[in-house]
């Protein structure tokens, strides 16, 4: 008997796809010249990441023999091997779509130059610049009698070969980190007319390695790029002696030495060279090894040089004010006569800073709760924590000190505030918080505490908040502002759960609650009555949440899914998900709220998540999904996801062969960009109010 299809999409492939979307933004004729060099980045940082977390894991697994991966079976070694083919598809891919984009950039009269091709006078200001600014930061490695060597990952290297003409037995290797960070990767060389001309920081050092290397007899020199990537998962100590900021600290120190899973060189690299390189970093066949092109971490291009050029850059979208906190009224109040929601980038974020700096100075609140898992590098949402704390007000924050990637500077951020007086809860042992809550209580006239909360979909982030579409509902409504409370309090009481009649919360009760509303819209489609759900998410990847959506299909129940990232379910196949259609919508911001709504036999449920449908966030983590009472906020909500889902620019089908089509537009139907689209909807209604 032949084995029936599981029809399940590998995750790491899914996740490739998305990747991918990203990629296809960077040759959209839609997409702004300088942005589309900013999307090569984004695409680079993301393969970085996925690289570090996600290979780094197969890599481990395949050591163990391990075949089960959160819900979904697969081969860790078959899925490393598919990786490895699309990654080196992709790369030829997107040297390509490099080499397009410095052909349009010269049209424009912007040139990349390099260092064979600088004039006389472009020369002099470079060495200027090497002299003044590089050659200081720069401490080459000889290789040769080096064994080991532990390098920065994420940092770029070149390799190079020195030598003495004519004398082919005087040759050396050495290695020099680029100094990006301490320098930006990008040089404007001085205008020539209407020409404008840029050099990477690479070129400049390999402009100047004479007076470098001069000074040991060499005068040949050839340099190669180099990029690795290591393992960056953590591994916690237990031990009970020393304070989790103290054990995330030394944990994050193994970043530095983790096992390489990526290694991209120059391809014309000499052999001899690339052995050297191979055996120094203890590289293996079982790792990622790719040749690729002369420019390597092309995630430093999300900080492009801005250049005059005409429509080169995406049109401005304001933050717009909220119709109901743009007046001089107190925030409190407002929220208390009615719910609010902020859709930022849409709206402005300053609504929440705005929210807290006047909790902060407002004599009759006595507390404010708040859980943080990104923290802005300058945060104002911390500063007016701090305030709060320094005007006599009881400040606790959860700030989640494991969130990938973050943890030094949530590590920063959390000794800043307990140094101000702010009580910081730093981990739940087994459990990330996820979850996005605010919590302030005010004493009041006619009652003596009266709770505010805050329940969002992304972080409490001023910067992301520029280009991650999220939500955060503020309400005063008691029943929630009481659970939300019971979700802090779980911060303290870990092994007292408390029960939720309103808040969804994970990892005690969100899979089959869900798996229960799900099971609902199954019973009324039996019947022959109308029956539908419409998810957006970043990603679903839950095998037991996807049977249950392919049993709903089956059923007879009409399902909408607007998936960003990871999709390991399958639309439209015959018998099994007929009634399930998916898209993807990647654009200028990155979609990032979690929206659920059941029809309900048309009494209809909405609720905003920070939870995505994964096995982390329903059993790993601490989330919460929250139920939207307010009629006029449902609206808004529903708005949205139609405008979303008519989308016919930006958005693209999901399927078993992951093409990433775009939709395409029927003969005379209108262009919709949905992210455009939505802005305009608030702008309206902006200026109705």
């Amino acid at each position: 008997m032949a084995k029936k299809k599981a029809h399940i999409i590998n995750r790491e492939l899914s996740w490739l796809q998305f990747n991918a979307r990203v990629l296809q933004e960077s040759i959209d004729p839609d997409t702004p010249l300088l942005e589309k060099i900013k999307f090569l980045g984004i695409y680079s940082n993301n393969l970085d990441e996925f690289f570090r977390i996600r290979v780094a894991t197969l890599n481990r697994m395949t050591g163990v023999n391990k075949k089960l991966y959160g819900d979904v079976s697969i081969n860790p070694r078959k899925t490393l091997k598919e990786i490895n083919l699309v990654d080196k598809q992709k790369q030829v891919e997107f040297q390509g779509i490099f080499r397009s984009i410095v052909h349009d950039l010269a049209k424009n009269n912007v040139f990349i130059v390099n260092e064979k091709e600088l004039t006389k006078e472009q020369g002099e200001f470079v060495s200027a610049y090497f002299q003044e600014n590089v050659r200081s930061k720069l401490f080459p490695i000889m290789l040769g009698n080096l064994r080991k060597a532990t390098l920065d990952d994420r940092s770029l290297y070149l390799a190079v070969v020195l030598q003495v003409r004519n004398n082919a037995d005087r040759e050396r290797y050495a290695l020099i980190e680029v100094p990006v960070g301490p320098l930006p990767r990008f040089l404007r060389l001085p205008d020539q007319e209407d020409k404008k001309y840029i050099i990477l920081l690479d070129d400049i050092i390999r402009y100047c390695l004479d007076d470098i290397f001069s000074v040991f007899g060499f005068n040949v020199f050839r340099a190669y790029a180099i990029k690795f990537t290591r393992d960056a998962e953590l591994d916690i100590d237990s031990d009970i002696s020393k304070s989790f900021l103290e054990i995330m600290s030394e944990s994050l120190k193994q970043r530095d030495v983790g096992s390489p899973v990526r290694f991209t060189y120059d391809r014309h690299m000499p052999e001899k060279l690339l052995s050297m390189v191979l055996a120094l970093l203890q590289i293996t066949k079982r790792d990622t090894v790719l040749p690729s092109g002369r420019y390597h971490n092309f995630r430093d291009f999300m900080h492009f040089p801005h250049l005059e050029i005409p429509g080169a850059t995406f049109e401005k979208w304001p933050p717009l004010p909220h119709p109901a906190l743009s007046g001089k009224e107190s925030i409190f109040a407002r929220i208390r006569k009615t719910d609010i929601m902020v859709q930022y980038p849409y709206q402005s974020f300053h609504h929440i800073i705005d929210l807290l700096r006047e909790a902060s100075i407002d004599p009759q609140v006595r507390a404010i709760k708040m859980t943080l898992y990104r923290v802005a590098s300058s945060s104002n949402v911390v500063n007016a924590l701090i305030n709060a704390a320094r005007n006599g007000k009881e400040v606790t924050v959860f700030l989640e000190v494991q969130a990938r990637f973050d943890e030094e500077a949530n590590i920063f951020w959390a000794e800043k505030m307990q140094e101000e007086g702010v009580r910081v809860i730093q981990s739940i042992p087994g459990f990330k918080v996820h979850a996005k809550l605010l919590l302030i209580r005010r004493h009041e006239i006619d009652e003596k505490n009266v709770y505010y909360a805050g329940i969002s979909t992304g972080n409490f982030n001023e910067t992301t908040a520029k280009i991650y579409a999220d939500s955060t509902l503020f309400t005063a409504n008691k029943e929630i502002a009481s659970e939300v409370n019971s979700v802090f309090h779980l911060f303290d009481s870990k092994y007292s759960i408390p029960r939720f009649k309103h808040l969804v919360v994970a990892p005690f009760a969100m899979r089959n609650f869900f798996i229960r509303l799900i099971n609902n819209e199954i019973r009324i489609a039996k019947k022959g009555r109308e029956a539908w759900i419409i998810l957006k998410l970043n990603s679903l990847a839950d095998e037991k949440i996807v049977r249950k959506l392919y049993e709903a299909s089956q059923s007879g129940v009409k399902i909408k899914l607007i998936i960003r990232g990871i999709c390991v379910l399958i639309p439209g196949v015959p018998g099994l998900s007929d009634n399930i259609e998916a898209i993807s919508i990647v654009d200028r911001y990155l979609e990032h709220s979690r929206v659920f709504v059941f029809c309900d036999g048309g009494d209809n449920k909405y609720f905003i998540s920070s939870a995505d449908w994964m096995v982390r966030n329903f059993d790993n983590r601490i989330e919460t999904a929250c139920p939207v009472y307010d009629k006029t906020l449902q609206q808004e909500l529903m708005k949205m996801l139609q405008i979303q889902w008519s989308d016919n620019s930006k958005a693209r089908y999901l399927g078993e062969k992951n093409t990433n089509e775009y939709r395409e537009r029927e003969t005379g139907e209108l262009k919709i960009q949905s992210q455009l689209e939505t802005y305009n909807y608030f702008l309206n209604n902006s200026l109705k109010k």
